[in-house]
């Protein structure tokens, strides 16, 4: 490519970023793609893994647990909005899956799927699921699938790659994986510290939140604490900080 059209690609790239903001933590975010280019392509990729479940017999095959993660999500969306009024005219999901190899997920624009047997593992009282729950509000809160593929866009240096394409490639790239996972790791700590916003905002009690990070310090190999996710004494510790900035604001 010669000077000019790198230059002239260089400014189309820059014309097609878009500034954004975490709540709360005002953290900077440029974003590649407009955020119903990612819930539409994220959406199709949902429905196609809710029919798989389903025809498994998979999904939502707790009914008591759904009703607990609809009923707490209820109040953790109310909160979301108060956060992020733009939420409120989101699609919200919550669903339950009893296939083993999921944890908690959480899709753009409020698509959240939650192991039936990791919750029985640990034994969550309502309180602790809605730390669960509010970790997996706060990803969609701070639109962190959105930033994460426009960040695999920059990393192409290309302005014109379709945001398919990208999810494909961060699916299956374990280089731009690797490139990406000091992101991953600053998203699930601002998860959990956010999430432990609208848990409280929504009316849950600091001691059940403190509880949850400790059950997953206490069971150090299950998946949600491994991976992009930080070190699991060091989220506990961070639970007790933001339980005892609770307190003081009474």
């Amino acid at each position: 490519m010669n000077a000019a059209a790198s230059l002239f690609a260089g400014l189309l790239f820059a014309c097609g970023t878009a500034g954004a903001q975490v709540p709360e933590s005002g953290r900077a975010q440029e974003m590649g793609f407009s955020a119903e280019e990612v819930a539409s392509t994220v959406e199709d990729r949902y429905i196609d893994r809710m029919v798989e479940l389903a025809a498994a017999g998979r999904l939502d095959d707790d009914r008591a647990l759904l009703a607990r993660l609809q009923a707490i999500g209820a109040g953790l969306i109310r909160a979301a909005v108060a956060l992020k009024p733009e939420a409120a005219a989101w699609q919200w999901e919550f669903h339950t899956t009893s296939d083993t190899e999921v944890d908690a997920i959480c899709m753009a624009g409020g698509k959240i799927l939650v192991g039936s047997a990791f919750v029985r593992q640990l034994a969550l009282n309502d309180g602790e699921l809605a730390t669960l729950l509010a970790h997996e509000v706060a990803h969609a809160v701070a639109e962190h699938h959105r930033e994460t593929l426009s960040e695999a866009l920059f990393l192409n240096r290309y302005p014109a790659v379709p945001v398919e394409v990208v999810l494909e490639r961060l699916e299956s790239d374990v280089s731009v994986q690797i490139r990406l996972s000091k992101l991953s790791s600053l998203q699930e700590s601002e998860a959990d510290q956010l999430g432990m916003v609208l848990a409280h905002r929504a009316g849950w009690p600091a001691a059940d939140m403190v509880s949850f990070y400790r059950k997953l310090s206490d069971g150090d190999q299950l998946a949600l604490v491994a991976g992009a996710y930080p070190a699991s004494a060091s989220r506990l510790s961070m639970a007790k900080g933001m339980a005892l900035l609770f307190q003081s604001d009474r």
